[in-house]
């Protein structure tokens, strides 16, 4: 009969380490250490591309209001052109039109 232990493996199956030296899955602490350090950077350069992303994604909205109020403006400004150019066509209307009055006019004392 063998010596079973708490863990349900007999003497000969037990894997005999030191916390400080090896893992259950056979890797050195020092390995795992290693392992968890690449993890570590993986995290952070995550991190950092995240945060790169937010920083541009903040840029381009940015830039999107700026865009919009250009595009307000712009709009405002060529509304206001239009109707000064309405208006000034307006004006030229009336003064051709009192031109050909004011000529006409002066036809008329010259035939008399």
């Amino acid at each position: 009969m063998q010596n079973r232990s708490v863990t349900g493996c007999d003497d000969s199956e037990r894997l005999d380490w030191e916390p400080e030296e090896m893992t259950p899955t056979g890797k050195t602490v020092d390995a795992a250490l290693d392992d968890l350090r690449r993890a570590i950077a993986k995290l952070d350069n995550a991190i950092d591309v995240r945060f790169e992303r937010e920083r541009e994604r903040s840029e381009v909205d940015g830039e999107v209001r700026r865009v919009h109020a250009d595009r307000s403006r712009l709009a405002q400004e060529l509304d206001q052109a239009e109707f000064r150019a309405n208006r000034l066509e307006e004006v030229n209307r009336e003064v051709s039109r009192r031109l050909v009055t004011a000529m006409e006019t002066i036809r008329a004392v010259l035939d008399r």
